[in-house]
């Protein structure tokens, strides 16, 4: 199965990820913490790769992003049109 890339983009949330997640003061390792408190077992490479737009998101890894993050998936998604240029 062929992996399907948006303009060369893996994913279209990894820059706000990184942004949202260093502005609450967390770490990767934070991160991850926190997710598995939710039952979403991520391990630190997963968060590397995906702000470094290497890997795909899930639905539900994009949901637990939002609520340990306390954010909106709009504010995720956030400039997505400047990736679709």
């Amino acid at each position: 199965m062929a992996v399907r890339k948006l303009n060369n983009y893996l994913n279209v949330i990894g820059t706000n990820l990184k942004f949202f997640r260093k502005a609450k003061h967390l770490s990767q390792a934070d991160l991850i913490k926190d997710l598995n408190l939710l039952g979403i077992n991520m391990h630190k490479n997963d968060i590397y790769m995906i702000e470094s737009n290497k890997r795909t998101v899930k639905d539900y890894e994009l949901w637990g992003f939002t609520k340990v993050l306390n954010v909106s998936f709009e504010d995720l998604i956030k400039g997505i049109e400047n990736k679709l240029e």
